[in-house]
């Protein structure tokens, strides 16, 4: 599964870009850069926090650098998996992604190891931020398995939004779709922690299944622990 070609011309570090751009570690990287290795557009840099952009002429040893493509991973996450980099207690879901370089990836909005559905993972830490950064308003789409039936009044209380245990600001509106009287899709555009599980012990009920089936204009259409690369029509949906 080759990954679509996309030039994203975004800032990052210095040594991260030596790292994406050679098989240095991050370590390495930095010490090169302190030594004075690096030169970017003509001019020694040994500062590696120093922002530049793939577009920036980067020489390390005599050879100009070209940092490796970004990435942008649709995922469908199975059940008692954890969204870490490392296996902890549950085993990582990144143990369902064959790529190389995977240490450099991370996850653009976490889920429970007991919820399912859609996580986006990447290495373009400006991308994730568009689609976690609560000023942005993201829509991300649930189906929600509750232990009772759901009450009649739930969905207006949604859409003014509610308190929340232990937060002064109420929730900001969301949509509530009744599909049984146990099984509900609820669409939010913030990410507090164990949202919609606190969103339905506030007005009595309790999340017995949780499962994600959107994030912004992207739908989850891959089957239970398969993954595919976004489209670049996908990835722009998310920029700026």
């Amino acid at each position: 599964m080759l990954p679509i070609p996309l030039l994203m011309l975004s800032a990052m570090r210095l040594d991260r870009f030596v790292c994406k751009s050679t098989q240095l570690s991050k370590s390495d990287a930095i010490e090169v850069i302190n030594d004075g290795q690096i030169i970017v557009n003509g001019a020694v840099v040994i500062n590696e926090a120093t922002q530049v952009h793939e577009n920036n002429n980067i020489v390390f040893d005599g050879q100009r650098l070209k940092a490796r493509e970004f990435r942008y991973i649709l995922l469908h996450k199975p059940a008692n998996t954890i969204s870490s980099n490392v296996d902890e207690v549950y085993p990582s879901l990144f143990n369902y992604i064959d790529v190389s370089n995977a240490s450099e990836l991370h996850i653009a909005g976490r889920l429970d190891a007991d919820t399912t559905g859609l996580v986006l993972i990447t290495d373009d830490g400006r991308w994730s931020f568009n689609i976690t950064r609560p000023t942005n308003y993201c829509d991300k789409v649930y189906r929600v398995g509750l232990s009772r039936p759901i009450a009649d009044d739930v969905a207006f209380r949604f859409a003014q939004g509610i308190p929340l245990q232990g937060q002064q600001q109420l929730t900001l509106p969301a949509k509530l779709e009744v599909i049984s009287d146990k099984e509900v899709l609820l669409t939010i555009n913030e990410g507090k922690f164990h949202q919609v599980k606190r969103m339905f012990a506030a007005v009595g009920n309790r999340v017995i299944s949780l499962h994600r089936e959107k994030i912004g204009d992207v739908s989850l259409d891959v089957e239970v622990g398969h993954w595919r690369y976004l489209t670049a029509q996908e990835v722009l949906s998310f920029t700026d």
